[in-house]
């Protein structure tokens, strides 16, 4: 986008009337104390709707001579929307292939469909607009965003994830960051067939490993998909166990019944009552949690994250951000150090050896798509150093003509250590699931004489579906075991 383009959004006649329209708007409603003494009653807002659809109807039947039936239809619809609701939001948020909205100043909009960013011709009419949008957003949750707190994050009333952040920090104007919360609850077999993000199999191994009660950490960049991920494999968590949720802007969606949603509270404008992660956390250990899931671990939390695993809460769950499992040890490390405990590197290792048992990795590709690229054990301790076993991964293998990344997904042929542990309990992961080539696997099933499985554990029969390529020093698995996806 150029300068003159820029330019010329500003200046064009639609825009420099919308402006006018609003700023007579002002001067015949107090909106910002309608807004307020409307709050909470739908037939006050409702009628404050009316009111103001109908003012700026004359405003714009009197500014607006000339403008065509569409043209006038716009108008009355973007100023309604920047006046009582989300402005041009409004559009992008009701539009379900966008998934994530990107505003750069009042002129510039950008969003993310279908993994692609593209430029929208929808724009805001002036930066006060935007800002007054991004009030509107913080407001009821009993945040504030000004010059004194000039960032914030909130969410939406359907979940939707929203960042903002104002002058001075913003230079050239406001900028929102929306993550939009998808209506469709996104399953399994969505990641499997709609997204091809990994196979039958290694969702299979991924919800008995839940079910089981390892503890996960599932790692990726920035818009890669974890907090999605995390709540598909949730979802594997047996209905009969206790659930206490911790985030900073409530977005998982649990669809078990016994579940606990905490959330963080940022300070009020005195400078007191924050609720961290970490604070939570510590809290939800007095409330008899069988897991706890933390939607992102960020700070000195990890160190109160890795003591919950390490202290009976088997099962538990939470995402970092970094780019291999290996990055993501050194950056669980690097979490910890901030808790301010004063720990010896080696002794929160020894933490994370133990506590850790699984990391998935998940990666969003340069077409847009999104893959799990490594499903890893970690291992133990090898001197100073945490072990890691690569169980499965994805491999790039080039594009195709519509330039999309080809590939396939790959069993390391590596026996998980764990996997004794299950037999024990009467659970088998067939052997071959990692290793073999000659045959479909069956069902985990139990041993012999052993208890029964629970009701929620492998219901579906494993069948064949998937072509799994080897990597070098690895056997050919033409057949992988697969089930159908959790609902």
């Amino acid at each position: 986008v150029t300068p003159t383009d820029l330019f010329r959004r500003r200046t064009s006649p639609l825009t420099q009337l919308k402006l006018t329209i609003h700023h007579e708007l002002i001067k015949e409603m107090d909106l910002k104390k309608d807004l307020m003494n409307t709050k909470n009653d739908p037939a006050k807002q409702k009628e404050l709707e009316s009111k103001t659809q109908r003012v700026i109807t004359q405003l714009t039947d009197r500014l607006g001579q000339g403008l065509s039936r569409d043209e006038r239809t716009r108008v009355i619809k973007e100023v309604l929307d920047e006046s009582l609701g989300l402005g041009p939001l409004e559009e992008l948020l009701a539009d379900p292939a966008v998934t994530e909205i990107m505003v750069n100043g009042a002129d510039m909009i950008y969003v993310e469909k279908s993994g692609k960013l593209t430029l929208s011709p929808i724009t805001f009419t002036s930066n006060q607009q935007l800002k007054n949008v991004i009030e509107r957003i913080v407001t009821p949750l009993g945040r504030r965003i000004d010059e004194k707190t000039p960032y914030v994050d909130a969410r939406l009333e359907d979940g939707s994830r929203v960042n903002a952040i104002i002058e001075p920090l913003s230079i050239d104007g406001p900028a929102v960051t929306i993550r939009k919360f998808s209506r469709d609850r996104i399953t399994p077999n969505d990641y499997v067939n709609r997204f091809h993000s990994m196979t039958q199999s290694m969702v299979d191994f991924l919800k008995i490993c839940v079910e089981q009660g390892l503890n996960v950490i599932i790692s990726g960049g920035t818009g890669s998909g974890k907090t999605t991920l995390l709540n598909v494999m949730s979802g594997f968590i047996p209905a009969n166990e206790r659930i206490i949720t911790v985030e900073d802007a409530a977005e998982l969606q649990m669809k078990q019944e016994h579940v606990v949603r905490l959330e963080t509270r940022p300070a009020n404008m005195e400078g007191s009552g924050e609720i961290t992660i970490r604070d939570l956390i510590r809290n939800s250990l007095r409330m008899r949690p069988d897991r706890i899931v933390v939607g992102e671990c960020r700070d000195g939390a990890a160190l109160d994250m890795l003591s919950a695993m390490n202290t009976g809460h088997d099962g538990s769950m939470t995402t970092v951000h970094s780019n291999n499992p290996r990055e993501a040890i050194s950056r669980l490390e690097t979490l910890c150090m901030m808790a301010g405990m004063d720990l010896p590197v080696r002794a929160i290792r020894e933490q994370i050896a133990g506590a850790v048992d699984l990391i998935v990795q998940i990666s969003r590709l340069s077409d847009g798509s999104r893959k799990i690229m490594s499903i890893t054990e970690v291992v133990g301790m090898q001197g100073d150093t945490v072990t890691l076993q690569e169980i499965f991964r994805f491999k790039e293998e080039g594009f195709d003509k519509n330039r999309k990344i080809v590939g396939s997904f790959q069993a390391m042929g590596m026996i998980p250590t764990f996997i004794e542990k299950f037999e024990q309990r009467g659970v088998i992961i067939p052997r071959n699931l990692f290793t073999s080539a000659s045959s479909t696997p069956p069902a985990a099933r139990p041993k012999p004489g052993s208890r029964p499985m629970t009701p929620s554990r492998l219901r579906s029969p494993l069948r064949s579906t998937t072509q799994v390529t080897p990597s070098a020093g690895t056997q050919t698995l033409k057949k992988v075991s697969s089930g159908e996806g959790n609902e």
